[in-house]
């Protein structure tokens, strides 16, 4: 580990304004969520996880809440869920549409009586 890159940064980060260390803030979770082809179909995931953003919507919409997400998904952390659920609210559309073409595509097997 580079201790001088660390310290220096550290005092960076202490010299930010408040409006400045919030911009840094807001970046930093930017990272928080990936999208890489090839990986979870494409959609936007936990950093460095498999698990996609829209799967923690979709069973929080069916009444999972944050200690059973990170009861079932144990490497999750609870800034990963707030992180989800910001992403979600500035890419409700994208998020939305993926949960409806899941839900779509797993019920074109089955056999209604």
């Amino acid at each position: 580990m580079n201790q001088r890159l660390v310290d220096s940064l550290v005092q960076v980060i202490e010299a930010l304004s408040p409006e400045e260390r919030k911009l840094l803030e807001s970046r930093l979770k930017l990272n928080a969520v990936q999208q890489t082809p090839g990986i979870c179909g494409g959609h936007p995931r936990i950093r460095n996880t498999r698990i996609p953003v829209w799967i923690l919507v979709s069973f929080r919409q069916q009444g999972a809440n944050d200690a059973e997400l990170l009861q079932n998904y144990p490497s999750l952390t609870p800034d990963d869920l707030t992180t989800a659920w910001d992403y979600y609210e500035q890419h409700r559309s994208e998020i939305d549409l993926t949960i409806t073409a899941q839900n779509k595509d797993d019920n074109d097997g089955e056999t209604v009586f």
